[in-house]
């Protein structure tokens, strides 16, 4: 069994600010993406909140991202903004173009926000959700280095490429879920642990089903729904890599490990002013909608898990490892 130690939300976020700090990161760099670290522990999703900051240090270090980066935010038509992260965290891109894509969503209605040569933006819905905090309909797409192959092909060309959906409201959706049938992530970790993995999770340099996580990795992972994970994919590779001039997929360095310099991935965001089409409906529209799921018996809501693990974390804390904790101890020394 794994030990662990219960630590608070704000203990997490210092120890990532600290660990960020220490290996390289402005204070404007570190500030978000710990913020973001400590969020994700509280949706329970602890493969992306404190064990990834041993990584963010490791990159930081070689290079591959620029913990000295000052993003920018141009307005480029009346409802698109342009932020360029400058091989920096995408999260202090984010937050720059966030501040104003919030207040232009509500005075345009709809406004959009292209986020290039930005590093990994960690969970998306951390990021859509703050649209829904605000009042709107976030959208967020997210393109990754190439680890999917088309259909029909064995050879990946685009990432796993998540997309978001976030809605106002106690009771909103929260929708985040990547074009494979699961994060790289899982499998990288099964890799660590000298586990296999389920069948139907990647695929081997023939595109052939495997168990073997070292096999999958420098294979291809599997697309969730076959060639309909695939049009996920390109969809996202379309709003958040091309419409952004990020590099595409089957050009970015990884993101894991240090070769290959910044990956210069990008993002898209979406925020929808409710208002603007529904005139005061869309709220009524969403309760039918949550209700009718709500009055099946065991039905869930697409973020129903990570509110009530955010609940349980702000009264309880969060477990975390102390194998991660000593790599990230390791960052101080």
């Amino acid at each position: 069994m794994t030990d662990t130690r219960r630590m608070t939300l704000t203990e997490i976020e210092d120890l990532a600010l600290r660990a960020l700090l220490t290996a390289g990161a402005t204070e404007a760099n570190a500030r978000p993406l710990a913020m973001a670290t400590a969020a994700t522990e509280a949706d329970g999703v602890a493969s992306h909140g404190l064990a990834y900051i041993p990584t963010y240090a490791e990159h930081l270090r070689c290079g591959k991202v620029d913990g000295q980066a000052s993003p920018t935010v141009t307005h480029t038509r009346p409802g698109v903004l342009l932020a360029d992260a400058g091989t920096g965290f995408a999260h202090a891109a984010i937050d720059a173009g966030f501040a104003q894509l919030i207040p232009l969503a509500r005075e345009q209605g709809v406004a959009g926000l292209f986020v290039r040569e930005s590093y990994n933006c960690g969970v998306l819905g951390i990021h859509t959700a703050r649209l829904a905090e605000a009042g709107l309909v976030g959208l967020g797409f997210t393109n990754a280095p190439a680890s999917i192959a088309p259909s029909g092909g064995a050879r990946p060309v685009v990432g796993t490429n998540p997309f978001s959906l976030a809605t106002p409201g106690e009771d909103g959706l929260l929708i985040d879920q990547s074009a494979s049938t699961i994060a790289k992530s899982e499998v990288m970790k099964h890799a660590r642990e000298g586990r296999p993995i389920p069948e139907g999770w990647a695929l081997d340099a023939d595109g052939q089903p495997t168990t073997d996580p070292e096999v999958g990795l420098k294979g291809s992972m599997a697309p969730s729904g076959g060639y309909k994970g695939v049009g996920v994919a390109l969809l996202v590779e379309t709003m958040a890599a091309a419409l952004s001039g990020a590099l595409l997929g089957k050009d970015a360095a990884p993101f894991s490990g240090t070769a290959g310099g910044p990956p210069r991935t990008g993002q898209c965001f979406l925020a929808i002013d409710p208002d603007a089409g529904a005139h005061g409906l869309f709220a009524e529209r969403m309760g039918a909608l949550t209700a009718a799921i709500r009055a099946q018996a065991g039905a869930r809501l697409p973020g129903d898990g990570r509110r009530a693990n955010r609940a349980r974390a702000v009264a309880e804390g969060v477990e975390v490892s102390t194998a991660t904790l000593a790599k990230i101890e390791a960052i101080f020394a």
